[in-house]
């Protein structure tokens, strides 16, 4: 007995410290591949929360709700059931029990999302979810959205904030869609960020206490291994 409570004992001493890492930024800077290889990399959950604000777009569109009306769509915030799977090599999300995906990334729910994202039932509906997941992931976890460090986990161990220029964000877009035009991505990348930015509720902001990362010049490599570093940095001291 005595061996066994002192290798618990020992386990408990070299276990990671479990970190709560907030990453934000524009589309384009490389959060979602960062976020997701970092946690992968260090033994921690993964949260993308703008696949959430994506999902209850999706269902408001499959369920007639007019979006571009803010009290129709507040309404309708507490109705769909989303459940964000957090494992960084299989994220998954489901809404009201079905496969949301695929069907999230499509372009029209792409060009709807600033809009209902932006109704504050619907952030307060979503930040709930984001702040319960976060707390129930045991190891940590890294959430990575617009609004994490600043609104959704001010108390995060560790924010960061990528940015890249408005060329480098659309130059990645355009290779992520098939047939795509740079230029048309660009302006579409900055008329998303004027949205995100400008909304009254918890806009897009970086957070006084956030580590500035500009990816422009990097390789998604090297991006990688900075964060890895500062997630490492701050649990040797927690």
């Amino acid at each position: 007995m005595s061996t066994t409570v002192e290798t618990a004992s020992a386990a408990a001493r070299t276990a990671p410290a479990a970190v709560i890492v907030a990453i934000d930024g524009p589309s384009g800077t490389g959060k979602s591949s960062t976020s997701k290889a970092v946690a992968a990399q260090l033994g921690l959950s993964y949260l993308d929360t703008g696949a959430q604000y994506r999902a209850i777009t999706w269902w408001m569109l499959n369920n007639g709700v007019d979006v571009q009306d803010a009290m129709e769509v507040a309404t309708a915030a507490a109705k769909p059931v989303i459940v964000s799977g957090t494992d960084p090599a299989a994220p998954t999300i489901t809404v009201d029990g079905e496969d949301a995906s695929g069907p999230i990334r499509t372009q029209e729910v792409t060009s709807k999302v600033s809009a209902v994202s932006a109704v504050p039932e619907v952030r307060t509906r979503i930040t709930e979810l984001q702040r319960t997941i976060a707390a129930a992931a045991d190891r940590g976890i890294v959430v990575e959205g617009r609004d994490i460090g600043t609104t959704v986990l001010p108390g995060a161990d560790l924010k960061i904030f990528l940015t890249a220029s408005p060329e480098a964000r659309a130059a990645r877009r355009s290779g992520e869609v098939k047939g795509s035009d740079v230029d048309t991505t660009k302006k579409a990348l900055i008329k998303r960020d004027a949205a995100d930015s400008g909304r009254k509720t918890s806009p897009l902001a970086k957070a006084d206490d956030a580590v500035e990362v500009d990816t422009t010049a990097l390789t998604l490599q090297q991006v990688i291994e900075c964060v890895v570093t500062l997630v490492e940095e701050k649990r040797a001291v927690k």
